[in-house]
């Protein structure tokens, strides 16, 4: 099984929102793709409420049946439309995979 975990770091302001409001809108959407990508067993989405110097402000925990379902859940075209909201809202991010 796969682990993969994403921690995203959110601008004040993107897209005419918040970060407050992207980030609730990135937990809807992410969280809309259980179920719909072969291969995933499980996705979760936290928003951070510490708001430390440390914190990021959303964390993606998932778990895949294979490498391959992860590398194909990367180029799922419903991945790819949350993944360009994404892209315009997020100042940083750190990425963890890992098999167990």
């Amino acid at each position: 099984m796969i682990k993969h975990i994403v921690l995203w770091k959110l601008k004040q302001t993107a897209d005419g929102s918040t970060a407050v409001e992207n980030a609730q809108i990135m937990k809807e959407r992410l969280e809309a793709l259980n179920g719909r990508i072969p291969g995933m067993k499980k996705l979760e989405v936290g928003i951070d409420f510490s708001r430390t110097q440390a914190s990021f402000d959303v964390a993606l925990y998932s778990e895949f049946e294979s490498r391959k379902a992860l590398d194909d859940y990367q180029v799922h075209p419903e991945h790819m439309a949350v993944r360009k909201f994404i892209g315009g809202v997020i100042e940083g991010r750190h990425i963890a995979d890992y098999e167990i």
